[in-house]
């Protein structure tokens, strides 16, 4: 009899600890699958968040590729393509831009409410820097010729130029006109009107990296003559002047300035408005009688 209790005793012992182990492994499992559950919701979270803002980030280029005002305003500066060009774009005795052009360029940052930084650009290859955004406007005295507004979005003219023939003093009188300078070597800038007018006419180029550099080369006697601005030779050739042994004869062609902006962009209307609103104020004549320009104006 005591060992038949016993042999019950143990079978109720054996059966409990059977039970015990499977309710212990039904945790378990249901532990596991809660923490895969919750590490799937966890996933699934941070995947909806990284979608979220992959599409605000898509969302905010979209805009600013739409508009060249608001990625402007976005990132907080309006980079300005120039070369040194005297009277629009040039350096004073403390290394800040200044100029007609420069100081028009402050005001419409100004208006944009950002910064306006100014960066040295190759000229021939302005079309290239402002398609790739590394700049966000040409304005530097452009001649708003058939390739420029075939390639840009321009604004209104707002200045008349020519391309004139400078050459030494001493020797003016023998070089007139387009007739009398044929034969000459031509320092030019590259890129710009006076090359275009140089082999528009057939003659003999060589072109440099600016205008400045043009100069350079007939004042050194590197080049018989330059090719350059009406309204830069005004302010740096003659009596005066960085080059007093220079001056300007035949006037090869007229011209009109404007601004120039990427294709399609919606900052040349804008700085249309700023120019018209700053000539109805007088602010521009101001800034023009300031760098000597002011004949040249066109009214906006």
């Amino acid at each position: 009899m005591k060992k038949l209790i016993a042999l019950l005793l143990a079978a109720v012992m054996v059966c409990s600890m059977a039970a015990c182990g499977g309710k212990a492994k039904t945790a378990e499992t249901t532990t596991a699958a809660e923490t895969t559950t919750a590490a799937a919701e966890t996933t699934t979270a941070a995947a909806e968040t990284t979608a979220a803002e992959t599409t605000a980030a898509s969302a905010a280029e979209t805009t600013a590729a739409g508009s060249d005002v608001a990625y402007i305003q976005g990132k907080g500066t309006l980079v300005v393509g120039i070369t040194d060009f005297a009277p629009m774009d040039y350096k004073d005795d403390a290394g800040k831009w200044i100029g007609f052009d420069a100081d028009m360029a402050k005001k419409v940052a100004e208006k944009l409410g950002v910064e306006c930084q100014f960066v040295e650009i190759d000229w021939d290859n302005k079309i290239m820097e402002l398609s790739s955004k590394n700049i966000d406007v040409v304005w530097n005295g452009m001649t708003l010729t058939d390739e420029v507004t075939s390639s840009m979005e321009c604004t209104n003219a707002y200045c008349n130029n020519a391309q004139v023939v400078v050459v030494p003093s001493d020797k003016a009188d023998k070089y007139k006109d387009a007739d009398s300078v044929k034969g000459l070597t031509f320092a030019v800038e590259a890129g710009s009107a006076g090359e275009a007018a140089a082999k528009d006419a057939d003659y003999e180029v060589n072109s440099v990296a600016s205008q400045v550099d043009a100069l350079m080369e007939v004042a050194s006697g590197t080049s018989d003559a330059a090719i350059i601005d009406l309204l830069m030779a005004g302010a740096m050739i003659g009596e005066g002047t960085s080059y007093p042994d220079l001056t300007h004869t035949a006037e090869l062609t007229t011209e009109k300035y404007g601004i120039g902006c990427r294709k399609g962009s919606d900052l040349a209307a804008y700085i249309n408005g700023v120019m018209k609103d700053a000539y109805a104020d007088g602010s521009m004549q101001e800034i023009a009688k300031t760098y000597g320009v002011q004949e040249a104006l066109i009214a906006q």
